[in-house]
């Protein structure tokens, strides 16, 4: 199936997104999180949001569940591996899942923090962002496993039963425990090769790995959106969310200051419509 809208995030932006596209009778998927967004559920007063004065960030979560559910609109729990542009159509790697959408709007939030020196220049060839997708091309080989995620732990010992050896790098306190698996103590600066990456530079020396996967909660949009427009962190949009990519929106804190829920609520609408604009000018697939 090939669903008209890709909606990635389940933030205020993507909601808002998933909400108006339902509206419009497009078919559409929203990739996020069951609990919608870690930031607004910690959020713990928002007060200047039009209507809903002093609310918690965890009712406003619950708010815009309702509306979901109310609409019937399920969130897919996946996560974005990379998005790949096509003459027609996206094709979203999910997990080991690939989706197909005509036009897509990213809402996934701001990366905290930069990508590694040279982990750009290699994406696809020795860096990997998801363990589950290419884990098996690398069985029998020695990997590094940069550990950034809430899952990291998980994910490198899922790589522990297919390769031969896991050097993992701890960035959020998780040691995963396998007779082959062997944690270092050090950060991460540089990620090196020739053809392809082959060396983790550390503040504490070199490895060698077959493959380097890099295991963060959210990736860099550089990273997973091959050719997109950026600057620093954020997705370059004009007024009506439209990226350099035609087909390809974004909305929310992704395209810039300021990092604001009301912002993020009407960005998504916008790039909805914007989309549905976009749809009309296409077959029907």
């Amino acid at each position: 199936m090939r669903y008209d809208i890709a909606i990635i995030g389940s933030g205020p932006a993507g909601v808002s997104a998933a909400i108006t596209a339902k509206i419009r009778n497009k078919s559409i998927i929203l990739l996020g999180n069951k609990n919608l967004s870690d930031k607004l559920m910690k959020a713990h007063m928002i007060e200047n949001y039009p209507g809903l004065p002093h609310i918690t960030g965890e009712d406003f979560g619950k708010a815009l569940q309702a509306h979901l559910d109310n609409l019937g609109i399920e969130i897919t729990e996946k996560k974005v591996s990379a998005i790949y542009t096509f003459d027609d159509y996206f094709s979203i790697q999910a997990g080991t899942d690939f989706i197909e959408a005509t036009s897509v709007i990213y809402a996934g939030g701001v990366v905290q923090g930069k990508s590694l020196p040279g982990e750009e220049q290699f994406m696809g060839r020795g860096v990997s962002y998801c363990a589950t997708c290419d884990g098996t091309l690398y069985r029998g080989k020695t990997v590094a496993v940069i550990g950034a995620s809430d899952d990291a732990a998980e994910e490198a010992l899922y790589l522990s039963e297919i390769v031969d050896k896991v050097l993992y790098f701890p960035l959020n306190g998780s040691h995963p425990e396998a007779d082959n698996i062997t944690v270092y103590d050090e950060k991460p600066k540089e990620i090196k090769g020739g053809m392809k990456a082959d060396t983790l530079v550390t503040d504490k020396g070199e490895h060698s790995a077959d493959c380097i996967f890099v295991l963060r909660d959210a990736i860099a949009p550089g990273s997973l959106i091959p050719g997109v427009a950026t600057e620093g962190a954020h997705i370059t949009v004009n007024l009506q969310m439209e990226t350099n990519l035609p087909g390809l929106f974004a909305a929310g804190d992704i395209t810039g200051l300021p990092y604001q829920f009301a912002k993020a609520v009407g960005q998504g609408n916008v790039a909805t419509l914007s989309a549905v604009k976009y749809l009309a000018t296409k077959p029907k697939a």
